[in-house]
């Protein structure tokens, strides 16, 4: 009689971790966007001004649009989703975490952006160069050098 019940239960005994795995990895793919300040440290921006944000933030902006704009060209070949997520994934997570920090810290500070558009320098008006006067080869000085 065990051997007939050891039969029964070789079925479950291999597909107990395949499910195992399955859920683990569905319990990762859940977890993406709760864990992205763990990529930053907290206390990186607290000593910056309104003007250091601005620019960092439209720096972390573009990161952030190129890292998906990557990720989607990566899931569009074979296996593409699983490459996106190895390539890139870490570092969206962490772009993702310090736009949320700088984004904190920018209300924090109470930055605006009109205030930015204020502060930008004007443009300065370009001078066109002096035109260059013809320079003639100059002589030695001194008798002592020979050429």
């Amino acid at each position: 009689m065990s051997v007939s019940f050891l039969s029964s239960c070789r079925p479950v005994r291999t597909l107990l971790p395949l499910v195992a795995l399955c859920a683990a990895l569905a319990g990762c793919a859940g977890v993406s966007d709760t864990i992205s300040p763990a990529f930053v440290d907290p206390a990186r921006y607290d000593l910056w001004d309104c003007k250091q944000l601005a620019t960092e933030r439209k720096n972390v902006v573009k990161r952030i649009e190129d890292l998906e704009r990557l990720m989607a060209k990566a899931e569009t070949g074979t296996g593409g989703a699983v490459v996106a997520e190895l390539a890139y994934r870490n570092d969206y997570l962490a772009a993702r975490g310090q736009q949320k920090l700088i984004e904190e810290t920018w209300r924090r500070n109470r930055c605006r952006e009109s205030d930015m558009e204020a502060a930008a320098p004007p443009a300065q008006p370009t001078v066109a160069p002096a035109p260059a006067s013809p320079v003639k080869p100059s002589r030695p000085k001194s008798g002592g050098a020979v050429n």
